[in-house]
């Protein structure tokens, strides 16, 4: 039984597609990662962080000094949030003014969470 050209270039594709989809497989994380910041119990604890630390300076902060006292905070777990930046804080402050439309500021955040 004699095979065509088109035949066996027909099956070595096959093959090496096979091979192709194996060696993407294998390496697309399948497991969450332990220092992973964006899951949602992260963003819950990062949030909750955020609002103790508002709440014990009374709303009188500025982003910096916000971001400044939440990584000096004995509750912030540098490990899990080696990513913090400006930027995250922002994202929070952000994400939790348009849950809560009625506050405009930091200050509005600690009248809030009172």
């Amino acid at each position: 039984m004699e095979f065509s050209i088109s035949t066996w270039m027909m099956l070595f594709f096959i093959l090496f597609m096979i091979v192709g989809i194996w060696k993407i497989y294998a390496f697309l994380p399948n497991k969450q990662l332990k220092d992973d910041d964006k899951t949602q119990e992260a963003s819950y604890e990062l949030r909750r962080l955020m609002l103790k630390v508002i709440t014990k300076n009374k709303g009188k902060l500025t982003n910096e000094e916000l971001f400044f006292a939440i990584t000096e905070d004995e509750d912030f777990d540098s490990k899990l949030f080696w990513r913090f930046n400006h930027n995250r804080l922002n994202q929070l402050l952000n994400q939790y003014l348009i849950e809560n439309p009625h506050a405009k500021s930091i200050e509005d955040i600690y009248k809030n969470s009172l």
